[in-house]
Order: structure tokens, then sequence, then C-alpha cells
């Protein structure tokens, strides 16, 4: 196999994950939602190319931050299926680069959004 069709078999996988967290994963489907809510949002109000970029990184970050705290928890239960405080720890310490996440874009949001609020 060459590297070209290494390349392309490894975007194969990552879309395979993409699949799989937005399957599987409710906390993902919240995400999406609000995706989809702030993408509408966007498009009314006409918010600026800058105001676009910003908005898109941080559906990016939280997304992400959501994939690697499904990665983490799905991992921390393959190696400890069995209640272990260490493991707990892991997975809420996860859980919680999420959120922090998500409040950091809800901000974000909030600064872009409640002027044109503002203006109705």
């Amino acid at each position: 196999m060459n590297e070209l069709e290494k390349r392309i078999k490894s975007f194969g996988y990552a879309f395979k994950g993409i699949a799989s967290l937005i399957k599987k994963e409710h906390n993902a489907w919240i995400h999406c939602t609000a995706i989809v809510l702030v993408t509408v949002c966007g498009f009314y109000f006409g918010i600026t190319p800058t105001e676009w970029c910003i908005v898109v990184i941080c559906f990016g970050v939280v997304l992400a931050a959501e994939g690697f705290n499904t990665a983490i928890e799905r991992l921390v239960d393959l190696v400890s299926p069995g209640f272990h405080p260490i493991a707990g720890d892991v997975k809420d310490v996860a859980a919680g680069a999420v959120l922090i996440c998500a409040i950091a874009a809800a901000i974000v949001g909030g600064i872009i959004f409640l002027p044109y609020l503002m203006k109705c």
C-alpha cells in the first residue's frame, strides 16, 4: 500500500470515528443541535465573516472535546470495567474539560449575538 492509499484509509477511520461519536453519544447530539441553532441565528442576523470564523472554531473545539472525552471514557471502561476511584476521576476530569469548552463557547456566543439581539 502506497502513502496516498494509507492517507486515504486514515481519513476513512477518522470519518468512522466521527460517525460513531454522533451516533452513540447523547451529548454530541446536544452539541450538534446547538450548532444548528447557532448557524441558523448566524444567517438570520448576518454575522460578519470574522464572527463566523470564531463561531466555527467554537463548534470545532466543543465537538473535538466531546470526541476526546468519549475516547477517554471508552478506554477507561475497557481497562477498568469495575469501579475504581481513579478511573472515575479520569472520566470526571474529561467531562469537565468538555464543560469548560462549552461554557467558553456559550460566552463567545453571547458576546457575538447579544448586540444583534439588542437591536431587535
